[in-house]
């Protein structure tokens, strides 16, 4: 934790646990036991506020992460929760998210129409909107204060 203190100036809030016999790293399956039987394979697990596993990446031991989809997979997994939305395949912040399918034959007749009318959509199960206005400052928020660090 000094380390990355040292290199980067962050201080590191949260603990950090030593697995000295393995258990948890097994546990878990971070040992590519096909590779080697002490060595773990590069995991990265997103864990949200509630300590819900969200997401999982496994990189062969060979090779190394990549950040910025980190980034990206944190930045649309807030979006989605502030917004009540989804994320398309290779969305990126800033372009626009999946509207939830309508829940009634009513909703759904409006839906049509609003896609006809705005073209903002495919069909009545996948219509895109922007991005809401507060999900988008609060994430501006969060880059600000990284930045700053």
């Amino acid at each position: 934790m000094y380390d990355i203190y040292c290199k980067t100036g962050i201080k590191v809030s949260f603990p950090i646990i030593a697995d000295r016999n393995g258990q948890i790293a097994r546990k878990y399956g971070m040992i590519a036991n096909d590779v080697s039987n002490t060595q773990t394979v590069r995991n990265v697990f997103i864990i949200d506020d509630k300590g819900v596993i969200r997401t999982i990446l496994i990189y062969p031991l060979n090779i190394g992460r990549f950040i910025p989809e980190i980034i990206r997979i944190v930045q649309a997994l807030q979006m989605a929760d502030c917004s009540k939305v989804s994320t398309a395949a290779n969305w990126m912040p800033g372009q626009p998210v999946i509207v939830p399918p309508p829940k009634t034959f009513e909703e759904l007749q409006r839906r049509n129409e609003e896609i006809e009318k705005n073209r903002n959509g495919i069909t009545w199960y996948l219509s895109f909107k922007e991005p809401e206005q507060k999900c988008v400052e609060k994430k501006e928020v969060c880059n600000k204060l990284k930045e700053e660090k």
